[in-house]
């Protein structure tokens, strides 16, 4: 599958969080080749990863290992990116982690971890790069949600909770940044078939009977994804803000 080339992304800063695996990894690819100064970061080692880009494309990500969770491990890290590759105009928050709870098992410090993660996280990374987009008169936020939210879906609470609050947040800092024209933007994707999801939830039968869902026929794969990251960053989508733009292939239609 080939990206649409987007001539204004050359030489943006991009931060991609959990940029080195899964959905992460095919839209740090895509803007590399878009050819963006990329940082990314996540808690596993991804110097292979970022030799097999540099291999690739020619254009080496910058790497910074760091726990979001943390919320001044992911300031420092934001503040480093931005040193070295400019004032980040496009930040990417996608890192997330839909580990599976039961409710009535569920203790206060599993939910906290959770929102510390997938929603918490969304909010000091976007607080932390407003101000450089701010000078920069403008930028791009995109935030990755889910489509399970909007689902009468079970097993994973804090999860579903977590990407319901991502669209409120995003909704509310368009509207309060939009005068400096900072966009910002949500996607919520469907099942994604990463290597994660493969190794943890995909069975013929599960992967079958969503797939009897969608509207359209194919599994999601996480390159599905990058053209619709790459658009929301590009001016291409300069007057697009404060929505939700679901890739699901139709399964919430159905």
């Amino acid at each position: 599958m080939t990206d649409p080339t987007f001539p204004d992304l050359h030489g943006q800063s991009v931060f991609i969080t959990g940029g080195g695996s899964g959905i992460g990894a095919a839209l740090t690819e895509s803007f590399l080749r878009q050819g963006a100064k990329v940082a990314f970061c996540q808690r596993s080692d991804a110097t292979p990863f970022c030799d097999a880009m540099e291999q690739a494309t020619g254009n080496r990500p910058l790497f910074l290992p760091c726990d979001i969770s943390v919320t001044d491990q992911l300031q420092l890290t934001l503040s480093t990116a931005a040193k070295v590759h400019g004032p980040i105009t496009v930040l990417v928050n996608n890192a997330a982690n839909d580990q599976r709870h039961k409710t009535l098992e569920t203790d206060q410090a599993f939910w906290d971890w959770s929102m510390s993660v997938n929603l918490r996280s969304y909010f000091f990374a976007c607080q932390s790069v407003i101000p450089g987009m701010q000078a920069a008169g403008g930028g791009s936020i995109i935030n990755f949600s889910s489509i399970s939210f909007m689902m009468a879906d079970v097993g994973y609470a804090a999860y579903i909770t977590a990407n319901a609050g991502i669209v409120g947040l995003t909704r509310t800092l368009a509207r309060e940044f939009g005068p400096d024209r900072i966009r910002v933007n949500a996607i919520a994707p469907g099942w994604v078939l990463t290597d994660r999801q493969k190794e943890l939830w995909v069975t013929p039968e599960s992967l079958a009977n969503h797939l009897a869902k969608q509207c359209l026929p194919d599994p999601i794969e996480p390159a599905d994804i990058s053209g619709a990251v790459l658009y929301l960053a590009s001016n291409a989508s300069r007057m697009m803000t404060s929505q939700t733009l679901v890739l699901d292939g139709g399964f919430i239609a159905a």
